[in-house]
């Protein structure tokens, strides 16, 4: 394969990241590395969920692309930009390792950030909030097996609607949204972590877990979502100034005109 040398066309002080799920069939590493080709940034938060830790205790997936996120998320370390991991509850072995230092890569089970307006961020996964992880964790386990055969459908459904020219879909995505009782558990799940940032003081709350983008008031508490690279393959960023904004990256790469994403990208120029 050709190593690329992709010039950032992005410059951003924050990324926030989320719900990569590496191990798992459904992750789409090659959006994600194309947009960590794309970015340059200050900070880098890994906001859970990097390593589905749960679906490769069932069966062991871990290809090259898998491989090359870790190693170009590494080499932005290495090349200045800080890093924060903050576990999830599919990665949630790294938890132990709660304060631990390594040169510029950081992990923390939550974290407070400052904006660059003096805005104070918390940043957690989010799982705790969840009732179902809280009060049941086999139940969820099961319902995470069921939600990751929706999820392994995503890449074939792509790969077919790529064919025809077609911008990039979530069958898992499109039915939870379908889904009433899903669409009220969305809401709880936001109205609480906002809760839980108001009583600690905080004027904004920054999560992953639940694969669903958003920016939005809640009583006074900016609620923010990064979303996923299974399904939506977003990001939260904030730019220079501290402003906030959602990325989905296939309809920013398509608006921007970009060749198509490369599968397979190879470790070049990582930074």
């Amino acid at each position: 394969m050709v190593k690329r040398n992709i010039s950032p066309l992005l410059r951003m002080r924050t990324v926030f990241i989320s719900d990569i799920h590496l191990g798992f069939k459904g992750c789409s590493a090659d959006q994600l590395l194309d947009f960590l080709h794309h970015v340059e940034m200050d900070t880098l938060f890994l906001v859970g969920d990097i390593i589905d830790v749960w679906s490769m205790k069932k069966s062991m997936y871990w290809p090259q692309s898998h491989n090359n996120v870790l190693r170009t998320i590494l080499g932005k370390a290495k090349r200045g930009t800080k890093v924060i991991f903050v576990p999830g509850n599919h990665d949630e072995v790294f938890r132990d390792f709660d304060g631990a230092v390594f040169g510029n890569l950081e992990i923390h089970r939550e974290c407070m950030h400052q904006g660059a307006g003096g805005r104070r961020m918390l940043v957690l996964h989010g799982d705790e909030f969840d009732s179902v992880v809280k009060c049941s964790p086999w139940l969820a386990k099961f319902g995470s097996s069921l939600y990751d055969f929706l999820l392994a459908l995503n890449p074939y459904i792509n790969w077919f609607r790529r064919r025809l020219h077609l911008p990039h879909w979530s069958l898992s995505a499109y039915l939870k949204n379908k889904a009433k009782k899903a669409v009220q558990y969305i809401g709880s799940f936001e109205e609480a972590v906002a809760q839980a940032a108001r009583k600690r003081g905080v004027d904004t709350v920054v999560c992953g877990h639940i694969h669903r983008a958003e920016i939005r008031d809640i009583q006074g508490v900016l609620y923010c979502n990064d979303g996923d690279w299974v399904e939506s393959c977003s990001s939260l960023v904030e730019d220079m100034n501290g402003k906030l904004s959602l990325i989905n990256w296939p309809e920013l790469r398509a608006q921007m005109q970009l060749p198509s994403a490369p599968q397979n990208i190879t470790v070049g120029q990582l930074a």
